[in-house]
This record gives C-alpha cells, sequence and structure tokens, in this order.
C-alpha cells in the first residue's frame, strides 16, 4: 500500500491531466476512452446486479460529474492546489487505504460500513427561510464543541474508512467553538472532503481564499430558482449576495455546486432548461442536489408538498436533463436509483446518518427523531458504532433490505419512491414508536399528534407510488424479466 502511494506521488499526474485537458482533441478522445471504462464497469459488470436502468442511471450522473470537472478545469474554475489534492490526497491517501478499514470492518461485523455522516455543528443562521428543518434562531442558537466534530472525524476515519463529510446547518460559517470554525476543521482533516450546505452570503474574497487553501471543501450553496424565487424565500438582496459568492469561488478556483429546495410553487422553474443553464454553465456550478420539500421544521405544511403529479414531471425532466443535456443533477428522493434507494440509518454501501448541534443522532436529515445523543454516547463510553448499532438504526436498515436492497433485479422495491418517512410514511412512523425515538424538537413532536398531518403524509405517499409504478415496472423491472425468461429457454 505504501509502495502503490509512492508511485502515485512520483508520476507527474497533474502536467500530464493540464495537456489532456488543454488539447481538444486529446481531452476528446480521453473521455471517450474513460467513459467506456465506466460504462463497462457500472453497466455491464454490474457488481451488485441492479436493474440495468438503474445502472444506467449511475453511469450518467458520474459521467456527468467528470465532464463537469473537466469543464471547470479547461475554464480554469478549479485552482492548481485543488486539484492536486484532489488527485494526489484522495487519490493517494484516501481511496487506497479506506480499502482495507472497509474490508476489517466487513469481516467483523458481516456487512460494510456506512461511507459518511453529515454534522449540523450549529444552528444559527443569518436567514430565515421558510420551511428550514434547521429551525435557525440567532437568539437561541445551540452549538456542538469543537472537540466532539473533531472526535467524529478522526473516529469515522479510523473506524470506517470513511474520508467524506457533510456539514450542514444553521449556517456552518457562522459556527465558532474553542476558537475555531468550519474551515478550521476542513483545514486540520485534509484526509477528507467537506461538501458543505450554505446560504453562500457569508462567502467573501477572503473566505473563499482560505477554502482554495484548504483544498479538500465544496459549498453547495442553496439558492430557490432564478432571482425572482430566491429572493421570495430567502430574503431581498440574497440572489446578489449569492452571484457575488460565486465570483468570489471562481475567483479562487474553488469547485461549487447549488442546492435547491423544490416546493409547488416552484418545481417547474427548478427543473427548467433555463435555471440548469445558468446555474451548471453560466456560472459554472459543478453539480446541483435537488431536495424536494419535506414537511419538518419551522412552519412545516403539506401544502408546500410538491404535488404527485409534479413528482412525476419532475422525474421526467431530470431524466431528460440528465441523459440528454449532461447536467449533474441529483433529486432527491425520484433519483434513488442512484444510492439503490434510501441510504438513511448508516445502511452499507453509501449510507449514512446525522448529527445535530444538539448532539441528537438522527438516521437523515429529513427523520427528526432520535433514540441517542452523540455527548451522552462519548460520556458513556461509546463510540460511533454504538449509534450504527442501535436497535432503531437497525429496524430502519431491516426495512431497507425487505424494500429491494441487494435483491435481485426483478425484485427491487421501486426506488422512484424510496424514503420511507416521505414515500412510506406509515412505516417510518412505526419503527420510531416502536423504539421510542424522541423528536428532536418541537416542530416534530407536533407532527405526531397532527392527525391531518399523518393522513395527508401517507396519501401523499400512496398516489405517489401510483402515479409512478407503471414506469418502475416497464423501464426498470420488465426488461430484467425478459431478460430471466430468455436466460430460462437457453
Amino acid at each position: 500500500m505504501d509502495a502503490s502511494k509512492k508511485i502515485l506521488r512520483r508520476i507527474p499526474i497533474i502536467g500530464l491531466l493540464n495537456a489532456i485537458v488543454s488539447i481538444d482533441l486529446l481531452r476528446r478522445l480521453t473521455l471517450e476512452l474513460i467513459e467506456r471504462k465506466i460504462y463497462k464497469r457500472v453497466v455491464e459488470v454490474n457488481q451488485n446486479h441492479c436493474p440495468r436502468r438503474s445502472q444506467e442511471d449511475k453511469y450518467y450522473i458520474v459521467s456527468n460529474l467528470l465532464r463537469s470537472f473537466i469543464r471547470a478545469w479547461r475554464e480554469g474554475l478549479i485552482s492548481p492546489r485543488v486539484r492536486r489534492h484532489l488527485i494526489e490526497e484522495l487519490g493517494g491517501k484516501v481511496l487506497i487505504p479506506a480499502a482495507d478499514k472497509v474490508r476489517s470492518f466487513r469481516q467483523e461485523h458481516g456487512f460494510n460500513p456506512p461511507k459518511f455522516v453529515t454534522i449540523s455543528p450549529f444552528s444559527g443562521c443569518n436567514l430565515r427561510c421558510a420551511g428550514c428543518y434547521a429551525i435557525s434562531s440567532s437568539e437561541r442558537a445551540e452549538s456542538l464543541d469543537y472537540h466532539i466534530v473533531d472526535r467524529i472525524l478522526r473516529e469515522k476515519t479510523k473506524q470506517w474508512g470513511s474520508h467524506f463529510t457533510v456539514i450542514s446547518g444553521g449556517e456552518p460559517l457562522l459556527w465558532r467553538s474553542q476558537g475555531k470554525g468550519i474551515l478550521d476543521l476542513a483545514a486540520s482533516h485534509q484526509d477528507n472532503f467537506f461538501l458543505m450546505y450554505t446560504n453562500g452570503t457569508l462567502i467573501t474574497p477572503k473566505v473563499a481564499r482560505r477554502m482554495a487553501e484548504a483544498a479538500n471543501i465544496s459549498p453547495a450553496i442553496s439558492v430557490e430558482g432564478l432571482k425572482k424565487e430566491t429572493d421570495a424565500r430567502r430574503g431581498r438582496g440574497v440572489y446578489e449576495k449569492i452571484l457575488r459568492a460565486f465570483h468570489n469561488l471562481r475567483e479562487e478556483g474553488v469547485p461549487f455546486g447549488i442546492s435547491v429546495t423544490a416546493t409547488r410553487e416552484n418545481a417547474e422553474v427548478v427543473t427548467s432548461d433555463e435555471f440548469a443553464e445558468f446555474y451548471l454553465k453560466e456560472q459554472g456550478a459543478l453539480y446541483c442536489w435537488l431536495f424536494q420539500y419535506m414537511p419538518i421544521g419551522r412552519s412545516y405544511t403539506i401544502k408546500l408538498l410538491i404535488t404527485p403529479q409534479q413528482r412525476l414531471e419532475m422525474y421526467r425532466r431530470i431524466q431528460r436533463l440528465v441523459r440528454e443535456k449532461r447536467y449533474f443533477i441529483a433529486d432527491f428522493w425520484n433519483s434513488g436509483t442512484l444510492s439503490n434507494g434510501c441510504i438513511s440509518a448508516g445502511r452499507p454501501d453509501g449510507g449514512y446518518f446525522y448529527i445535530n448541534w444538539k448532539g441528537d443522532i438522527t438516521p437523515c436529515v429529513f427523520v427528526p427523531y432520535s433514540t441517542h445523543n452523540i455527548k451522552e454516547v462519548y460520556h458513556q463510553g461509546g463510540d460511533l458504532n454504538t449509534i450504527l448499532f442501535s436497535p432503531f438504526f437497525a429496524a430502519i436498515r431491516k426495512w431497507q433490505y425487505a424494500y429491494g436492497f441487494m435483491k435481485s433485479p426483478t425484485e427491487v422495491g421501486n426506488q422512484i419512491t424510496p424514503c420511507p418517512i416521505r414515500d412510506h410514511y406509515g412505516v417510518m412512523r412505526g419503527i420510531v414508536e416502536h423504539h421510542k425515538a424522541h423528536p428532536i424538537d418541537e416542530s416534530a413532536a407536533n407532527a405526531l399528534t397532527d392527525k391531518s398531518y399523518y393522513e395527508g403524509m401517507v396519501d401523499y405517499g400512496e398516489r405517489v407510488s401510483e402515479l409512478t409504478r407503471d414506469i418502475w415496472e416497464k423501464d426498470y423491472l420488465d426488461p430484467e424479466r425478459e431478460a430471466v425468461l430468455q436466460e430460462s429457454r437457453r
């Protein structure tokens, strides 16, 4: 392993890649070669035996990210330091040793560890967006201590071989603890790559420069559409501040993306060609994470949920934007095939769980119920595996397997509706009640006693499942059944 890393460092790979990216013919031929290899590995080899259409979905999203990265490199939007870190550090220090740690975990526990953890270290925010799950408030902001967050990162890296961390909030750039902030955390954990969800209003030239120096952090900046939609939900003038943040990041060569909340009011705008072209081409964003509004948090309401018909149309639009326009757009939850379904509760092969500013640990950012607190776990001598093997999390993973995770390609449940709290609300509600998981905030408590909320969520999931069932059967499962039938006739 050490020899492999030494060899990797000796190769003048940055210079070689610079040449490939800058010469049109060489770039085109190299991209075609890489994409053929990706297609063969993902679609044809198909190690986990998923439906072929699911694997094609994965191929397009990986290929599109590669294209975004090459375009940004060619246009000078990724600094030399960030390029070197992505290639040498993540390649030479992260990917190679991670395989050993994953293998060791699997040998001890019988399954692969989670891939990452999402942490919201601070509840405070300088904005007050309607429906934000963080219930942010500067007056009563709560915070995790730096040493706890630092321990979480060291622990997951050592125990799981996990070198990817998601930071959310509140607004992460406001977090200060023990004289340190989120950029200090990134700088001190060079063996991790950070995806940070942020409103972008605090990304000054100085902050962008620090991100470039750390070289291991990519901000996903929240927008609600174009100017009209963004200022309507986030506040007047926020859109212009976001554009300045984009400029600052481009100037320093920091790769960035966008994060979007799709509601009944903006679903058409955020899946339009105009939206995708503006942010992912004109502004230089590499990726787009699209989160359909989930009615939790401050002022939650089912009335903001996209309608079942809108959700079906969003699926069709994003399939076209990904497959034909070749953008990197992942839609939670319509893009469930990309992750083989729900990844909450630390599911093997791509899973995670969430830790908030109070230390409450939940299966997912959108499931506001908990049986453990990280501060109490550490105080009692436990670690991250204590949470991973909790009965609450184990029950959710059991449902994931029953729904279709790792099943044969003819038996996989509808991954266009993969979420146990959004698409199968009765399932998650039953698990929460059985394991006496407590609500982490007042809104989550209110939802448990709100009969109309329960009925509305159950009805919503049933209607979406009915609308998408034919797509799942025809496009994903029928080809697999036909292949089995043809094989049986040989």
